[in-house]
C-alpha cells in the first residue's frame, strides 16, 4: 500500500496497536502525528521512526484540546491531514468497571471518558480539519469483538462492552452523514491482542487456553499487534475509498466460535 504523500494522526501511537500501525504508515510512505501518556514511550517511538517522518507529543485522549493541537502541529510540519486513526482506550477494570452488578459509579465514567469522550473528541477534531482543507479524509476508530460479541466468563466488564458498542454506533452514524463531503469512517474490531492492556489475561492460564478455542486461526493464540496493521492500513489509505461505516473484526475467529 502506498501512502506517499498522506498524513495520517495516530492517537495512542506510541505504544502496542498505535505504534505497531505507525510503523507500518511509515513504512509505506507517511508522515504521521503520535500522542501518548508518556513521555518516554513518545521519545523512544520517534527515535524508532524517525524524526523526519513523525511529530508527536504527550497528550491525554480524554482532554478535548489533545487531538486539535495534535492535528495542527502535524499538518504545520507535514501537510493536511488525510487520516486519523483512534487507538487510545483500554479497560476500566482496576477503576471499578465489571459485572453490572459489581460496576462502580467512578469505574463507569472512567470507562466512558477513556473508551467513548476520548473517541468522540478525537473524531470531532478530525472532521473539522477535513472540512477546513475541503478534501475529504478517512477515520479509523479502535473497537472490539466485545462491542457485539460478548463472552461471560472471562471477560465480563460491562461498562467496556458498552463504550465498544457506542464506537460502532457513533462511527455508522458519522459515516452516514459525511458521506457526501467524502469523509469515511470505520471501526476495526480486535479480539484478545497481547498489548500492554491484556497483561491479566495474558498471565492467566485458564484465559489462555480458552482463547486457543475462541480464536482458532493460526493455530489457536493471542493477536499480536502486526495482526492489525494491513486491515488498519486498507481501511486508512486508497485501498478502502469506497468503503465507509463498517466493523471489520480482526479476531482470529472469535466472533464466529
Amino acid at each position: 500500500m502506498n501512502f506517499s504523500g498522506k498524513t495520517i494522526v495516530i492517537i495512542g501511537g506510541t505504544t502496542g496497536l498505535g505504534l505497531s500501525a505507525a510503523r507500518a504508515l511509515v513504512t509505506a510512505g507517511a508522515k504521521i502525528g503520535i500522542c501518548g501518556r508518556s513521555e518516554s514511550s513518545l521519545e523512544s517511538a520517534i527515535d524508532e521512526l524517525g524524526n523526519e517522518n513523525v511529530t508527536g507529543m504527550v497528550g491525554d485522549a480524554t482532554a478535548p484540546e489533545t487531538t486539535p493541537s495534535l492535528i495542527s502541529r502535524t499538518v504545520t510540519q507535514f501537510g493536511n491531514l488525510s487520516g486519523l486513526y483512534h487507538v487510545a482506550g483500554g479497560s476500566g477494570r482496576s477503576q471499578g468497571d465489571g459485572p453490572l452488578h459489581e460496576m462502580t459509579n467512578e469505574g463507569w465514567k472512567f470507562t466512558c471518558e477513556l473508551n467513548l469522550s476520548s473517541v468522540i473528541f478525537s473524531n470531532r477534531a478530525a472532521v473539522q480539519q477535513f472540512r477546513k482543507q475541503n478534501s475529504g479524509g478517512s477515520i479509523l476508530n479502535m473497537g472490539s469483538v466485545l462491542g457485539f460479541s460478548p463472552e461471560p466468563t472471562h471477560f465480563a466488564s460491562h461498562g467496556y462492552a458498552a463504550t465498544k458498542s457506542a464506537v460502532i454506533g457513533f462511527t455508522k452514524s458519522i459515516a452516514s452523514y459525511y458521506a457526501p463531503e467524502n469523509i469515511r469512517a470505520n471501526v476495526i474490531a480486535p479480539a484478545l491482542v497481547a498489548t500492554p492492556m491484556s497483561e491479566r489475561a495474558q498471565t492467566n492460564v485458564e484465559i489462555v487456553e480458552f482463547v486457543k478455542k475462541k480464536q482458532p486461526l493460526d493455530g489457536g493464540r493471542l493477536g499480536v499487534p502486526k495482526d492489525l496493521d494491513e486491515a488498519a492500513l486498507f481501511l486508512l489509505g486508497d485501498g478502502g475509498k469506497f468503503v465507509t461505516g463498517q466493523v471489520l473484526a480482526v479476531d482470529g475467529g472469535w466472533s464466529v466460535t
